[in-house]
């Protein structure tokens, strides 16, 4: 008799515990979406369906300007993590093996591994050094501060595409006397567009989201989204925020899926 092999799904329970993280998951954010629609003022009582909300939130000057502010961070900061990343990545596999990669790569991902908290706190006493010694309070400091972060976000999809890259097309270009500059602007680069593209878009999704590390280390009048709508829901909690998370969750899962198909695999 011939032997099953090992599968999940026959394990006793494995259906319904599956159902009740996908309701656990899927259920509040349904939620959240439908009471974005709510006609009442309240957060939790069902008035009727509107979209009031949503007109209040695109009539918000804050939200606007929250908004603009919070997509200049990201695009920057996710253009920097991509371009650091793409350089950290051709030097760590393009090479042989060398004393003290592991730890290059430990150190490149250690935003990963660093409770975001603590990094918030570093992040906050070394750029109040700078902002002592500079008088300077702009945005730049939220813009490195965010590519910091996003980098090894941005690193590993990037890292993964150059590994599953096909080494002889390179090696024929090299063969061809093409030099190592036209090689990578050739051949290297175009193949790696997808990894690179794909680890933009998810060090832009990271960005855009943050509010531990934004709210550590931005000035007054300094606002993203994310923090607006944690100070909004300190004062005041109406449907405007259900319709503003909304919008932004819209964003991030067209973002997302974009990445998704980027990154699968082809045949």
């Amino acid at each position: 008799m011939a032997r099953q092999s090992f599968s999940a799904v026959r394990l006793p329970g494995f259906t319904t515990t599956a159902v009740l993280v996908f309701l656990a998951l899927y259920v509040p954010i349904f939620t959240l979406v439908a009471y974005s629609f709510n006609a009442s003022q309240s957060v939790a009582v069902w008035g009727g369906f509107s979209l009031d909300w949503y007109a209040k939130a695109w009539a918000n000057t804050q939200v606007k300007e929250a908004t603009l502010r919070s997509l200049l961070i990201a695009v920057s900061a996710s253009a920097i993590a991509t371009a650091a990343a793409t350089m950290a990545a051709l030097g760590t596999t393009r090479r042989k093996a060398f004393r003290g990669q592991t730890f290059i790569y430990v150190m490149i991902n250690q935003p990963l591994m660093v409770p975001e908290i603590v990094t918030a706190v570093a992040l906050l006493i070394f750029f109040a050094a700078i902002k002592v010694a500079t008088g300077y309070q702009g945005l730049g400091y939220l813009i490195l501060a965010h590519s910091a972060f996003c980098i090894p976000f941005a690193y590993l999809p990037i890292r993964a595409r150059l590994e599953g890259m096909d080494l002889s097309l390179e090696t024929a270009a090299a063969d061809l006397y093409a030099t190592p500059w036209q090689t990578f602007r050739r051949v290297t680069l175009p193949l790696l567009g997808p990894g690179i593209i794909a680890g933009a878009m998810l060090a832009f999704v990271i960005s855009l989201d943050d509010v531990v590390i934004t709210e550590f280390v931005k000035s007054g009048g300094q606002d993203t989204l994310p923090t607006y709508m944690l100070g909004q829901m300190r004062r005041q909690l109406t449907p405007e925020i259900n319709a503003i998370s909304t919008m932004l969750l819209m964003l991030t899962v067209a973002i997302l899926t974009a990445f998704f198909l980027l990154t699968r695999k082809n045949d």
